[in-house]
């Protein structure tokens, strides 16, 4: 199947209550167990992107083995830009072949992100692609641990930083955006203690708003409060950190396993190819995504 936006894949999921993981893929092998396990369970894929990994042409890189890995599977694919800040690198991403865009203007006043967030749709949907903002903040859970691959020095509570749901109605109106990340208690990176989801806001979110809604830091939260979400209209839910730990264990196990260090990659990536795997399966399945196709 042709590549498609994200509109296609979060407009079925939200007229069907399910939620579609979408995993952020820094190499060929993420983006290889992603697309095996998505075609097995007939899910739809989603490779995210992200901007530390994307030095160096790393971008055309990633872009290409993940348009590969859609021309060779039946199901949709999106490849989607995660977490822009800087409007350059969204319409790069564009050129080079991304089918959806996230604009992140959650850490500047509202009105200033409302007013980006606009010019982002405009651009991109003069090309046929679907742009996802957020509104609040999704914290880091703890700093240098984030999807920004930074430090987070004074991060705000997550309370702090919660959804208005009295600005869903006006932001999504004035800026055109396809989908809405919320913050209801989720944060990037490794948890230090169990997210406390805010669901009774989530609710009021998801009675006004036009559009589909996305949970960031979806791992290390429980199944159960995540299906409460999806159940409250979460329709995509984004995976990097469960992704990463399955493929650094897999590969430090082996490694400490084996004495020749000439070892092939094959054989090197072999704990490691099953275990990314496994976090893809029970994530679709957890999510309800499985057999959609």
């Amino acid at each position: 199947m042709s590549l498609v936006s994200l509109n296609s894949i979060l407009s079925d999921a939200r007229k069907n209550h399910y939620a579609v993981p979408a995993f952020d893929v820094s190499n060929y092998e993420m983006i290889h167990a992603v697309i095996d396990v998505c075609q097995e369970e007939r899910a739809p894929a989603i490779f995210m992107l992200l901007k530390p990994d994307m030095a160096d042409r790393g971008q055309e890189y990633l872009i290409s083995i993940a348009k590969t890995a859609a021309g060779l599977a039946d199901i949709p694919v999106c490849i989607h830009l995660d977490h822009a800040t800087q409007f350059d690198d969204i319409v790069s991403c564009m050129d080079a072949g991304a089918t959806s865009v996230m604009y992140d203007g959650s850490m500047l006043p509202y009105e200033q992100n409302m007013e980006n967030t606009r010019r982002v749709v405009e651009a991109s949907h003069q090309r046929g692609i679907s742009v996802e903002a957020e509104l609040g903040h999704v914290t880091d859970a703890i700093g240098g641990l984030s999807e920004r691959g930074t430090a987070s020095e004074n991060e705000p509570s997550i309370d702090a930083c919660l959804t208005d749901p009295g600005q869903v109605v006006e932001f999504a109106k004035n800026t055109g955006v396809d989908c809405l990340a919320v913050a209801i208690g989720t944060a990037h990176g490794v948890y230090i203690a169990t997210p406390t989801l805010h669901l009774e806001r989530l609710k009021e979110i998801e009675a006004v708003s036009p559009c589909p809604l996305v949970l960031h830091g979806g791992s290390g939260t429980p199944d159960a409060d995540i299906q409460k979400a999806i159940a409250l209209g979460i329709t995509k839910i984004n995976i990097y950190s469960d992704l990463l730990a399955a493929m650094n264990k897999g590969l430090k196990d082996k490694l400490n396993a084996i004495d020749n260090l000439s070892a092939w990659p094959v054989v090197v990536w072999s704990v490691a190819r099953p275990a990314m795997r496994d976090v893809v399966r029970k994530k679709i399945r957890a999510f309800g995504a499985n057999g959609r196709l």
